[in-house]
């Protein structure tokens, strides 16, 4: 068996999930790693890393609410 791992935009995400569905069951298994901004704890560090750096004075609590008005 063989693995595969694939980052792509979502407009391809679809044609390629609709091409695996359409495959036999017993020959192919689909398995999703959700995105990473999925995992809001992987946004923490980052957040603190630009917040530290001084460069941009806006809160940890704005930039998480920011994010997820645009992604969730």
């Amino acid at each position: 068996m063989h693995t595969l791992q694939l980052n792509m935009q979502d407009s391809a995400f679809d044609k390629v999930i609709y091409l695996l569905n359409n495959l036999p069951k017993n020959d192919v298994e689909i398995i999703e790693e959700k995105s990473t901004l999925e995992d809001w704890s992987f946004l923490e560090s980052e957040i603190d890393i630009g917040i530290n750096s001084g460069i941009n004075q806006t809160s940890h609590e704005e930039i998480v609410n920011n994010i997820k008005k645009k992604y969730a």
